[in-house]
């Protein structure tokens, strides 16, 4: 009898003790999230912005008393944008600083290598900065997700400005990835609905840094619109040697070609550009008083100018903070979920569309707009427009 009632005592220890096992990155006084970044390889400039846009709210909310009274505590690891090394990342992040969420990581391969780490441990993949269609489909619970996606991107404003610049034959330069598949195929889509099919297509390997090869076969092709699945030194590479050839056609990319990285870079030759994008960079002699408040602290704290980049990383956490202030003193994936899935977040300051999710919606807006470079910055040339439902 002794026996039986130590047995179940024991039991109902352990039972105890499982019930009231805490949530992985959580405890009494902390919120420990995680983040994945490029900042040593070739989109280290946007990867910087991010983490430093994110450090900023983190640093708001931790003054502020933090989140129902835990401090964020935030981890950043540098996977180079290479994504082997992101698995390295994610392993680290996930098994041995045992973090709450993974938030703003970027890149498309990056975040598909990552997340099977992460849902392994029960660990959300939230707001990757990355417009693919992957980062919310197939449907997975621990996936939240905020930009228009590339393929929406591409599907929605690339046949208008293909009608209004009269093009007859349009080309691809993309990224030979999951990145640049996502453009791609967004554009084929786009150019489907309006007749006509993409002339030729042209891919090169990430990190490259020579393209005459590429521009030659499009020039060759007569291709008077090119559609750029790029980012940075790629984007400014490409077009730089279009212009030394004489190749002058229109030139659009998606929504990670638009930084002001581009025309600082690339100088006068990169006028005319068009790109698509979700939120626009905050240029300060244009912006209102409240971003100009928010670009002066930024600056005081860091030492440069904010980007579109940095508004992404800050916009993140500033939503992770939204829904984990709703979820309550009693933090855990269910009740950061329940929180997630009954949320809208506002447009803001920056002039984001307003984001809305639900337990079946976990893409937060389809909505995206264009700019063009002139004389040296970017100017938003078309309203926000919603993707057609497919």
């Amino acid at each position: 009898m002794r026996r039986i009632l130590t047995t179940a005592t024991l039991a109902l220890a352990a039972s105890l003790a499982f019930a009231q096992t805490p949530t992985q990155g959580v405890s009494r006084t902390e919120i420990t999230i995680g983040s994945i970044q490029d900042l040593s390889g070739p989109i280290a400039g946007f990867g910087k912005a991010v983490r430093l846009g994110m450090m900023l709210r983190v640093d708001e909310a931790n003054e502020q008393g933090g989140v129902n009274g835990r401090k964020i505590r935030l981890l950043v690891e540098d996977d180079a944008y290479d994504p082997k090394k992101a698995v390295l990342a994610a392993q680290k992040l996930v098994n041995q600083d045992k973090i709450f969420a993974m938030v703003a990581h970027i890149g498309t391969a990056q975040n598909m290598a990552a997340m099977p780490i992460q849902f392994e441990k029960n660990v959300f993949n939230f707001f990757p900065v990355t417009a693919a269609r992957e980062m919310y489909e197939p449907f997975h619970k621990l996936k939240y997700s905020f930009a228009a996606t590339y393929y929406d991107q591409m599907r929605t404003s690339l046949p208008k400005l293909v009608k209004d610049k009269n093009a007859k034959k349009v080309c691809i330069l993309y990224q030979d990835d999951d990145f640049g598949l996502e453009v791609m195929r967004g554009a084929e889509a786009g150019l489907k609905s309006a007749g006509m099919e993409l002339t030729e297509k042209t891919t090169y390997k990430r990190g490259a840094t020579e393209f005459s090869s590429q521009i030659a076969r499009m020039k060759a092709a007569d291709c008077d619109f090119v559609v750029l699945g790029t980012i940075i030194r790629e984007t400014i590479g490409a077009i730089a040697e279009a212009r030394k050839t004489g190749y002058n056609p229109t030139f659009m990319g998606s929504s990670a070609t638009y930084t002001d990285l581009i025309h600082k870079l690339g100088g006068k030759a990169m006028d005319g550009l068009y790109a698509t994008h979700t939120v626009q960079h905050p240029y300060l002699d244009e912006a209102s008083q409240p971003i100009r408040f928010w670009a002066n602290k930024y600056k005081t704290k860091f030492n440069e100018d904010p980007t579109v980049f940095s508004v992404y990383g800050y916009d993140a956490v500033d939503a992770f903070i939204r829904a984990a202030e709703k979820a309550g003193t009693n933090l855990n994936v269910d009740s950061f979920m329940k929180a997630m899935d009954s949320m809208t977040i506002p447009s803001d300051m920056f002039g984001g569309p307003e984001l809305t999710f639900s337990a079946t919606k976990r893409l937060g807006s389809t909505a995206s707009r264009m700019s063009q470079i002139q004389d040296g910055r970017w100017k938003v040339v078309t309203k926000y427009q919603a993707a057609a439902a497919q």
